[in-house]
């Protein structure tokens, strides 16, 4: 599917080490610059780069989530962080890898300048990716693009979990900490984890565990629509993370939620690009 929107505007993240993203951000503005696309920086863009206003420059104020586009000059983790601001608006994110492996990246650095014109003509195709919903006991709820987890506190007991599906007992485990993830997410936490590798389109979720203490715990794929139920059964709460960040803690006793969402948030895809060939690349360069 070809997304086909020219952008006349595009917030712009970059890595978080600036040096690393200072030679694609001057490409970036050249390009901006001959097709007439305004880029928007916020905050803590302008302090990264020291940039100043000027035409088709606009710095300062919070992130601008209703551009026409958000082009991430970085790696996974800057990526995701676009994803997570612009989930539910339906802009795409096109993203220059400038990370070691960059598996949501939608272009290397060498295809920069090209892929950056197409990118504001509209000429690439859109991926879009489900996320992950987390409620808390007090209703509180957070959204993944890639993966949810529960870990047990350093010096703490192994965690003792509970999981059901749409009210069904599945298990119970006594472990280091679970991981659900996306289809998006299966390549990371999940992976390192042992759990299993979602292509991108699958509908449905994966559910991993962390140094289980016993031989019969297996990864399990749950459909899109069962709603995961986890309880902490240990006498100690456990730490929540989302997409890798720290959310807080399960209480003892205490049950989390989780739901999966469909169409979350969109990703840009050069036009011919497949999740297989993607995996193969990639993670292909770790091999050597």
């Amino acid at each position: 599917m070809s997304d086909g929107r020219t952008a006349r505007t595009a917030s712009v993240i970059t890595h978080g080490r600036p040096a690393q993203s200072a030679d694609a951000l001057e490409a970036l503005l050249r390009v901006a610059a001959e097709t007439g696309t305004e880029l928007r920086f916020d905050d803590q863009e302008v302090e990264k780069h020291d940039l100043r206003s000027g035409p088709g420059v606009v710095v300062g104020g919070g992130y601008r989530p209703d551009s026409d586009l958000c082009v991430v000059l970085g790696g996974d983790g800057s990526i995701l962080k676009g994803l997570r601001r612009q989930i539910w608006t339906g802009v795409p994110i096109f993203a220059v890898n400038l990370g070691e492996i960059g598996f949501l990246a939608t272009i290397d650095p060498a295809e920069q300048v090209d892929g950056l014109r197409r990118a504001f003509a509209g000429d690439f195709e859109v991926l879009g990716l489900p996320a992950l919903e987390a409620t808390l006991p007090d209703g509180t709820s957070y959204s993944a693009i890639n993966d949810i987890s529960v870990n047990r506190r350093s010096g703490d007991r192994v965690a003792e979990l509970q999981y059901g599906i749409d009210g069904e007992d599945v298990g119970q485990v006594r472990c280091d900490g679970l991981v659900v993830s996306t289809p998006a997410g299966s390549t990371g936490y999940n992976l390192a984890n042992g759990g299993p590798i979602l292509a991108w389109g699958v509908e449905g979720y994966a559910v991993s565990f962390i140094a289980p203490h016993t031989l019969s715990a297996r990864a399990l794929v749950v459909s899109p629509d069962g709603e995961l139920a986890l309880h902490n059964g240990s006498s100690s709460p456990v730490e929540l993370g989302v997409d890798g960040r720290p959310r807080g803690l399960l209480g003892a006793g205490e049950v989390l939620r989780i739901h999966f969402r469909r169409e979350a948030a969109v990703l840009a895809q050069t036009e011919g690009t497949s999740f297989y060939r993607r995996l193969r690349e990639k993670f292909g360069r770790l091999a050597g």
